[in-house]
């Protein structure tokens, strides 16, 4: 089985190469940073392939496939899960930064889904496995670049797999929560470590890697780690109002 990770050079995409190989899956790794990727397929058991690739920007998204497919056979898998976190008040956010994210979260991982599915389809056979974020359940001050981004994508995936319903082709859209990864480290820093950010429960990157695999194995529609985070889903409405509530601000 070839599987795809984008945003493999740490965090829950290191965590989910790892899994993915322990269970005997062959890997793209994509990400920027070449000497990370190579460290990574380097402990791997299994077979990988690295794709240095920027995905912030999205015409060359899908450069790195061919290579791919050459190195490992066509993709059964796509986990696309590289993206990009900036906080900030929209009146002072750099529009280039915001435009950066919007590539990274939203436009490249389109052009990936987009891309895969012709093989796919023709095998009638396949997974497409989009990690978005719980920012696409409930706007925040500050995340208002990422939740959009977010949403934007989890809106994709969502339609997408209704619209495969039957092809024997595979959508699961991934609701990530706060997780213990330098993105998430770096975006809680940014609050100060004060008021309700030192109260906000941390994911294990691991654990929600084997819930992944598992969510994959079982072909579920959509997958929320951590756990409680589901209740965003099911009261978006009380989420959204707690959010605008309660929320801590950036400081200035």
């Amino acid at each position: 089985m070839h599987v795809v990770i984008t945003g493999a050079s740490s965090g829950l995409g290191m965590a989910i190469a790892r899994e993915m190989s322990a269970s005997g899956a062959d890997l793209t790794l994509v990400a920027r940073r070449r000497a990370a990727l190579e460290g990574l397929a380097a402990e791997l058991p299994g077979r990988s392939h690295v794709a240095v690739q920027d995905l912030s920007d999205p015409t060359h998204a899908t450069d790195f496939l061919a290579g791919a497919e050459e190195a490992l056979g066509p993709i059964d898998v796509l986990v696309s899960n590289a993206g990009s976190l900036t906080l900030g008040p929209v009146s002072t956010f750099d529009p280039v930064e915001g435009e950066k994210m919007m590539a990274v979260n939203l436009l490249s991982p389109v052009r990936l889904m987009r891309a895969v599915l012709p093989s796919m389809l023709e095998r009638r056979s396949g997974v497409i496995v989009n990690v978005t974020s719980v920012a696409a359940y409930v706007t925040l001050p500050g995340w208002i670049y990422q939740s959009a981004s977010k949403r934007g994508s989890a809106a994709f995936s969502e339609g997408l797999a209704d619209e495969l319903a039957g092809t024997g082709v595979h959508v699961m859209t991934v609701y990530p929560g706060m997780t213990d990864t330098p993105m998430t480290q770096g975006g809680l820093e940014a609050y100060g470590r004060t008021g309700l950010t030192r109260l906000v429960p941390l994911g294990d990157p691991a654990e929600m890697a084997r819930r992944l695999r598992r969510a994959i194995d079982k072909r579920r529609r959509r997958m929320t780690y951590p756990r409680s985070y589901a209740l965003l889903r099911a009261f978006p409405r009380t989420a959204q109002l707690f959010a605008s509530l309660f929320a801590p601000r950036l400081p200035a």
